[in-house]
């Protein structure tokens, strides 16, 4: 499982010698108590660290340079007590390989009208020495997430948290690896991509490997673990009779958790934190990976169908910004929509069996059903509905000269009737403004028909996460209008025309 406790965001103060050393004392003092109180914080999910207050660009740069080799920061949160001549910042920002988030903050909530002095004015100066850091910033085009409040204010935390949590994914995908078992969906265009582009901007690389290599490791699965897997479906999960020792099916769910078993042991020894599959090549597998994907992804694996490298780094990156979140992620796909006359169009999220169960409703269903496409077997997989409430699907895109992720803010309701004769996991949803106007923004950025859809991850984590990649991002919300949502995709297609001139 993901543990966010493992990482740290330094807290980084600057200041100058000009004050002298009692003031330079006082910042240190109270730079301490704000980085103690957010690390303390139940809204932010790792360590905070205070570092020595900043005050030449010696100091700076250096610390930079400790931050890009500490093993387990993921970023700086920067504040400037004083006054902090930004030209100071120039090496240690150019340096700097980690995301930072610039905390604009004061010690003090409220200034004292009858005792205020210049000695508190000297002292509490971040209302012009944070925008002195912020032009530096903006001079070097830096992304960085800007948080303005007191630091004691729950919002203020909370919104750290967010950033926290898109460090940690941003910091996990770097060097991580996606298996690929078999190629890409033949003829699709948009789970294709440059992987060596997506490995030198995103930091993840991708391994191809032919189902073989899969299905050798299946093989030598001991009749032990099955055993073990099977006894971890009784207990987990409602099992169909057919299912159990005894019944008709029984052989074919061992075969699904000799499955399982085998990807286990792939992915690990591999140290692998995401893989695909496709139903097109599938050969010495009895059945299409379905139960086995499932319960890969609610252990924080990443997964793609088809060959969707994108979207199966995108799911586990998801998986690490909601790590101990109310909610879950999963791979999704729009499936189906419902066309309503009366006003309520929704859609029918799914796949053919590959939906986590983190993001279901009540205890899943495990039984196996006819698939009728792959050629194998009735393979195994769990049936649920998703939980009801507020959601996003995400999706990352090749746009040929850079990576541009579109999210789609939605809410997830019941289904209007039972879906008996549908066994497959599924959510139902609205999405925002409407079907209408969501599927045509969606349709005109180039959103590919894979997700990773989520009831703890919101738009807010993944828009810190891909402002740290540099990466376009879109925005489907209850306020986008079509005709301003195709200007931002005009607007967007020329700055990244002239970008890398700037």
């Amino acid at each position: 499982m993901i543990d966010l406790k493992q990482y740290e965001v330094w807290f980084v103060t600057g200041s100058q010698h000009l004050y002298g050393p009692k003031t330079l004392e006082q910042v240190a003092a109270h730079s301490q108590e704000i980085a103690r109180a957010l690390s303390n914080s139940v809204r932010i999910p790792v360590k905070v660290v205070f570092k020595p207050v900043l005050t030449t660009p010696e100091a700076i740069h250096t610390l930079c340079l400790e931050a890009n080799a500490a093993a387990n920061c993921v970023g700086l949160i920067t504040w400037m007590h004083t006054f902090s001549p930004a030209k100071m910042w120039i090496a240690g920002l150019t340096a700097l390989q980690k995301p930072f988030a610039h905390l604009h903050t004061q010690y003090s909530a409220e200034i004292p009208w009858a005792e205020i002095d210049m000695n508190f004015m000297n002292l509490n100066q971040s209302a012009h020495g944070d925008r002195e850091f912020g032009f530096i910033g903006s001079r070097m085009r830096l992304n960085r997430k800007v948080v303005v409040g007191h630091w004691q204010d729950a919002e203020v935390q909370a919104s750290l948290g967010t950033w926290a949590r898109a460090a940690c994914a941003w910091y996990d995908l770097q060097g991580a690896k996606i298996a690929r078992f078999g190629d890409n969906m033949r003829e699709v265009a948009v789970t294709e991509g440059d992987k060596v582009e997506a490995q030198r901007r995103l930091g993840y690389a991708v391994y191809g490997y032919g189902v073989g290599d899969l299905v050798k490791v299946v093989s030598q699965v001991s009749d032990t673990e099955i055993d073990q897997l099977i006894a971890e479906y009784n207990e987990q999960y409602d099992v169909a009779p057919t299912l159990r020792r005894g019944g008709e099916q029984y052989a074919s769910l061992r075969e699904a958790a000799r499955i399982e078993a085998g990807m286990r042991h792939f992915l690990k020894d591999g140290n692998f934190k995401a893989f695909t599959t496709t139903f097109e090549d599938l050969h010495g597998l009895a059945q299409l990976p379905g139960l086995a994907v499932q319960r890969l992804m609610a252990d924080g694996y990443g997964f793609g169908a088809e060959g969707d490298w994108k979207t199966s780094a995108l799911v586990h990156a998801m998986k690490v910004m909601g790590a101990g979140l109310e909610g879950g992620v999963s791979f999704m796909e729009d499936y189906t929509y419902h066309f309503s006359q009366v006003g309520d169009m929704k859609v029918l999220g799914a796949h053919m069996l590959e939906v986590c169960a983190s993001i279901a409703a009540k205890r899943p269903a495990l039984e196996i059903h006819q698939l009728s496409i792959g050629g194998k077997a009735d393979p195994a997989r769990l049936v649920f509905e998703a939980k009801s409430g507020p959601a996003v699907n995400a999706s990352i895109m090749d746009m040929g000269n850079r990576f541009r992720m579109v999210v789609n803010e939605v809410e997830v309701v019941p289904a209007d009737a039972p879906l008996p004769k549908l066994p497959v996991a599924r959510a139902v949803w609205i999405p925002r403004p409407n079907l209408k106007v969501a599927a045509a923004a969606w349709i005109l950025a180039g959103g590919a028909h894979h997700t990773g859809f989520s009831q703890s991850v919101n738009a807010e984590h993944l828009q810190d996460f891909a402002d740290m990649a540099y990466m376009e991002f879109l925005l489907i919300n209850q306020d986008t209008k079509l005709v301003d949502f195709k200007k931002e995709i005009r607007w967007n297609d020329m700055y990244y025309l002239l970008a890398k001139g700037l």
